[in-house]
């Protein structure tokens, strides 16, 4: 997907509904920058809004992912490559989410042992000692939620038994035991309990 081209075909296709920038962002319920860094080719729109843009501007999904009008003949081959596209930039997302929860959680255990360090061994008052324990421990508790969600959304788990790849919810993320990113859950699919892996594609390559 090349976002200047289709910034450049967004902003036709609104010029050709004789739509100002604030107006499509008014039907939306954006704000008139966003419809701007879209037309700009400095981002694109999220996959929530998509449809409801298409339906203002006329246009299909595929349309706006290739950034020009299509004919029939090439609908279906343009498809498959706006999904691999799109399925590619999922997955280096996804590695990237997992890379800043690594540095997350480390830094947040870090932060927690200098404050309870801080506290035991430097000559102070009990309510500072107090205090420095507990504001590590909420950073903590903050930042261990956090990279919870990320591990969560980011990529999938692989059944053991099936190996059917899905996203669990978070509370069975959280509640499940765990070996590193290796978590003891119930398949979705077969209904069974095995030991599951995280892995980044959707399907086995």
């Amino acid at each position: 997907m090349n976002q200047i081209k289709t910034g450049k075909f967004i902003a036709d296709c609104r010029k050709s509904k004789n739509m100002t920038q604030m107006q499509l962002a008014e039907k939306l319920g954006l704000t008139d920058r966003a419809i701007s860094k879209w037309e700009c080719g400095k981002s694109m729109p999220d996959a929530s809004i998509m449809l409801d843009l298409c339906k203002e501007l006329d246009i299909s999904v595929n349309e706006l992912l290739t950034g020009e009008r299509l004919e029939m003949k090439d609908y279906n081959k343009q498809a498959e490559e706006n999904l691999l596209q799109m399925t590619k930039r999922k997955e280096e997302a996804d590695k990237r989410l997992l890379a800043a929860e690594i540095a997350l959680g480390t830094i947040s255990t870090i932060f927690l042992l200098t404050l309870v360090l801080l506290a035991a061994l430097l000559p102070m008052e009990v309510w500072l000692r107090i205090v420095l324990i507990v504001t590590g421990f909420i950073f903590f508790i903050i930042a261990i939620y956090f990279c919870l969600k990320i591990e969560q959304k980011a990529g999938y788990y692989e059944c053991e038994h099936c190996h059917h790849r899905y996203v669990p919810s978070f509370s069975s993320v959280l509640w499940a035991p765990h070996m590193g990113r290796t978590r003891y859950m119930k398949c979705p699919h077969c209904h069974k309990h095995s030991w599951q892996k995280k892995v980044i594609s959707e399907k086995e390559e």
